[in-house]
């Protein structure tokens, strides 16, 4: 009893930490939540996608309560079905920032996801989603990318690894915006200052909990924040180089239901 008091709220990233490969959320990982609900624990899904590619996640989960989403620009409410908070990013601005990142790196190719809960996730010619399973619209042209507010812009290019992308676009950027990056394929452009312990820390204020009782999975580098707010961050064995270097432990792979093995331990 005391471990599970000791972490009330326990805040997990979804891909390539609570998720498989192929989406799914194994039975180990699901027993071992409940196990820690029943012990009177929170658990907070704390992700880079937006809050309409989650719905189906969380109907997986039994989750009815709060979602942070968008790299933390969203805070939803599952059970009413709707946005608590959202912070937009500016389309003149991204706009502006697409400029300087094609002048220092040369042609990318973005995505958009929109704000809302029946927000699109719209692509332009060229980009590929880095996860073929969530849906998306193609568009004809990058301006129609702005034609509804939104909530980030994706970015990939057709030679720099993602490091590199990150790394420049961090140099040329400034503060148009916040820059992430959150999986294979995937760096993004997001409101200045928001980040996953923007909308972690919110969340743990409705639920009137404290950083102080946060337990923290993740494992790519826009979980950093999160680790860094949280009391313990726990990064997965299949995890960035740049996770794991400012975790307090490092568990199994997603593969290998790192998350349960923690909570195993903890919750018993």
């Amino acid at each position: 009893m005391m471990a599970a008091l000791a972490y009330a709220l326990i805040a997990t990233d979804l891909d390539g930490t609570l998720l498989r490969g192929d989406d799914t959320v194994s039975e180990r990982s699901l027993a071992a939540l409940g196990r820690a609900a029943a012990a009177g624990a929170r658990h907070l899904v704390v992700t880079g996608r937006p809050a309409p590619r989650v719905r189906q996640l969380l109907d997986v989960l039994g989750a009815t309560g709060l979602a942070v989403c968008g790299q933390g620009a969203q805070l939803y409410d599952a059970g009413s079905d709707r946005l608590l908070w959202s912070v937009t990013l500016d389309r003149e601005q991204a706009e502006t920032a697409l400029g300087k990142i094609e002048a220092e790196v040369g042609e990318v190719y973005a995505a958009v996801d929109q704000d809302g809960v029946e927000g699109l996730t719209l692509i332009e010619p060229g980009y590929l989603m880095p996860h073929p399973s969530l849906p998306a619209v193609r568009v004809e042209r990058r301006d129609d990318l702005w034609r509804a507010p939104i909530s980030k812009v994706l970015l990939r290019h057709p030679v720099l690894s993602d490091d590199e992308l990150a790394a420049a676009v961090r140099g040329v950027v400034g503060s148009l915006a916040t820059v992430t990056m959150s999986g294979p394929g995937t760096v993004e452009l997001q409101p200045c200052g928001i980040t996953k312990a923007t909308g972690l820390a919110l969340a743990a204020e409705h639920l009137e909990l404290g950083r102080e009782s946060a337990l923290a999975f993740g494992d790519m580098p826009n979980d950093i924040p999160m680790f860094q707010w949280a009391a313990r961050g726990v990064a997965m064995a299949n995890a960035h180089p740049e996770l794991k270097a400012v975790a307090d432990e490092v568990t199994m792979s997603n593969e290998d239901d790192g998350i349960a093995v923690v909570l195993e331990r903890l919750f018993v």
